[in-house]
């Protein structure tokens, strides 16, 4: 269970990254309705801006952790 819990993780991480690396910034809209007579709506938007070393990081982590899945031992049932 550990071992695919770890693998599943660093897949995670790693998958994670990479988008990082690719996009710059990715900005999250959400419709919002008022109640209002005349029936306009709101777009209320959120930025996320990663960091530099953001990408990097998750990447490695993300390969250590796939690493370290393999090298845990499978339990074995007699």
């Amino acid at each position: 269970m550990w071992r695919a819990f770890f693998l599943a993780v660093g897949i995670y991480c790693c998958v994670l990254g990479a988008e990082c690396l690719a996009l710059d910034k990715a900005i999250m809209k959400r419709k919002v309705e008022q109640p209002a007579a005349y029936g306009q709506t709101v777009q209320a938007s959120r930025e996320i801006v990663p960091p530099d070393w953001a990408p990097w990081t998750l990447l490695s982590t993300g390969a250590i952790l796939m690493i370290y899945s393999f090298t845990i031992p499978k339990r074995v049932h007699s």
